[in-house]
């Protein structure tokens, strides 16, 4: 499914376009829809769950066993070691196999991701993609990459070594903030072009355009 319109990536090429014009800077825009599958995750849920019912199962047993009896295996049943052993495990697997179901479901899934998880593995990921389509690819190592992940919510802006050693990270936060505004409200491209915006005011200021600077990088919103 995409991320956004033929209207969208158009607004957002042309922010690029024309934060380019007065820096040397060149920004490149990322759109992904998840930073990672967070299957790790999910497991963990699962296995949690599963652990939690046959512990349950094992400290109050009767329960689950008077309940078993009632519907399938009538009075006077008496339950073996191995047959309260099968129980445990049956409880557990099919806890295990409930829990990863309801999280094929994105909402609850991306849900009961912990917040700092999320943070990280969006961190992670923007240096990944910075690393592959940006840094060392100017001649003055001046790229910077503004990378937006839907299902986390969260965004970052990674610069290459040249910018990071005149512009703390700290600046890059009313772009952020100017950017995030925008899209809490659901308007991604304006959110994307505004931060673009912002981002080439502070390179314009550090990396002013020269006379022979060329584009070196696409100007076109990157979607993953």
């Amino acid at each position: 499914m995409a991320l956004m319109d033929d209207a969208g990536r158009d607004l957002v090429s042309a922010a690029v376009t024309e934060a380019e014009s007065a820096t040397s800077g060149e920004i490149v825009t990322v759109l992904a829809e998840a930073s990672d599958g967070y299957t790790d995750v999910a497991l963990l849920w699962a296995a949690g769950a599963a652990f939690t019912a046959m512990s349950v199962f094992a400290a109050f047993p009767e329960p689950f066993l008077d309940t078993w009896d009632a519907l399938f295996a009538g009075w006077g049943h008496q339950w073996t070691t191995g047959e309260l052993a099968s129980m445990v495990i049956a409880l557990g697997l099919l806890k295990f196999l409930g829990v990863m179901l309801v999280q094929q479901w994105a909402p609850l899934k991306f849900a009961l991701i912990p917040g700092p998880v999320k943070t990280v593995r969006v961190h992670d990921q923007a240096v990944r993609q910075f690393k592959v389509g940006a840094r060392g690819r100017t001649t003055g190592h001046t790229g910077v990459l503004i990378y937006l992940s839907m299902r986390e919510h969260r965004a970052e802006i990674v610069a290459d070594e040249s910018i990071a050693a005149k512009v703390p990270a700290e600046v890059w936060g009313e772009a952020m903030g100017d950017m995030l505004a925008h899209i809490a409200k659901g308007r991604v491209a304006e959110g994307l072009a505004v931060g673009i915006r912002d981002v080439g005011h502070v390179l314009a200021e550090h990396f002013p355009r020269g006379a022979d600077d060329v584009n070196e990088l696409p100007d076109r919103l990157i979607e993953l």
